[in-house]
């Protein structure tokens, strides 16, 4: 197989060892964790934040791949026609917010559903056309499904999306321009704080708002299974909720921000959704705490640094 040539000198890509400073300095400048916008108080003297968040990928994992066969497919349907009313119920029995990323074409499947968030209180924010991975994309193929994503979104739900989460959280050399492009107020897949903060792009303030995920809050890392890997749900889910509580306990001391990422198809099977409840009744049973989407995250940070005119509010 032929090396590809470097793009700048036609010659076969160095390794890393060999870059001269300016390439290794460049690639880490690209997209790097601006001043921090954990505010000095949150809404109505609350002295933490907490965002959940839920990521409806339904079949648009497998379909993907090109796993086409039904058994793969009927793992993503149990995200639509089981955990989500799940949700919805533990959600609405605590009178909690969330924002669901939805890939467009779980949305497409089951526009009522998407529908049905917002007519909730819920927000709708992208999360990719089909769960791709952006970084096997070129420039021009990213920005037009991150466009048509957003297009379609508002068309089910009436509302335009301002916030993203790429799917996988991957961010390509590209993302950070097309989310600009795209208007959008702030960006859910970068982990560079615990708490929100600016996104620089080689030394630049953009103005886009970062509210950090982890894998520490995450699902999937978990309790994921693949009958044809390695990938195999090793953890007790009870083991879990103790580090997700220990996340929030952390968070709340420092009067920051709890944010932790779920999937219906994951986490909405019932021993699954034993521990959510018993997460939601330990955050819930703090009195000063806020509860918000991504959204209003976003747009109470921009208020309290003044950030980002010209960009929407949430």
């Amino acid at each position: 197989m032929t090396e590809p040539a470097d793009d700048t000198t036609g010659q076969p890509p160095r390794a890393p060892w060999q870059w001269r400073e300016e390439e290794w300095r460049r690639h880490v400048e690209r997209v790097r964790a601006g001043r921090s916008l954990k505010p000095a108080r949150w809404p109505h003297g609350a002295k933490a934040a907490v965002a959940f968040s839920f990521d409806p990928d339904h079949e648009t994992i497998p379909l993907r791949d090109a796993e086409v066969m039904p058994g793969k497919l009927s793992q993503g349907e149990y995200g639509a026609r089981v955990g989500v009313p799940r949700i919805l119920r533990l959600l609405e029995r605590h009178a909690l917010p969330a924002t669901f990323f939805m890939p467009a074409v779980s949305a497409l499947l089951r526009p009522e559903e998407a529908r049905g968030y917002v007519e909730r209180g819920h927000e709708v924010a992208l999360h990719g056309w089909i769960h791709e991975r952006n970084m096997e994309l070129g420039r021009r193929d990213e920005r037009e499904l991150a466009f048509r994503c957003a297009d379609v979104l508002e068309r089910i739900t009436g509302q335009r999306p301002v916030g993203i989460r790429t799917p996988s959280w991957d961010f390509s050399e590209h993302t950070l321009d097309i989310t600009l492009e795209l208007g959008l107020s702030y960006d859910s897949s970068l982990m560079a704080d615990d708490d929100p903060y600016e996104v620089l792009s080689y030394g630049r303030p953009t103005g886009l708002v970062e509210i950090p995920p982890e894998w520490i809050r995450d699902d999937a890392v978990y309790f994921n299974m693949d009958r044809y890997s390695a990938v195999r749900p090793y953890t007790m889910p009870r083991h879990v909720l103790g580090l997700w509580q220990d996340e929030f306990d952390a968070a709340y001391a420092e009067g920051g921000l709890f944010e932790i990422t779920l999937h219906p198809h994951v986490i909405g099977h019932r021993s699954r959704a034993v521990v959510l409840e018993r997460l939601l009744e330990h955050v819930c049973g703090r009195q000063d705490v806020w509860y918000a989407t991504h959204a209003q995250v976003a747009d109470h940070v921009r208020r309290e640094a003044a950030l980002g005119d010209g960009l929407p509010a949430a």
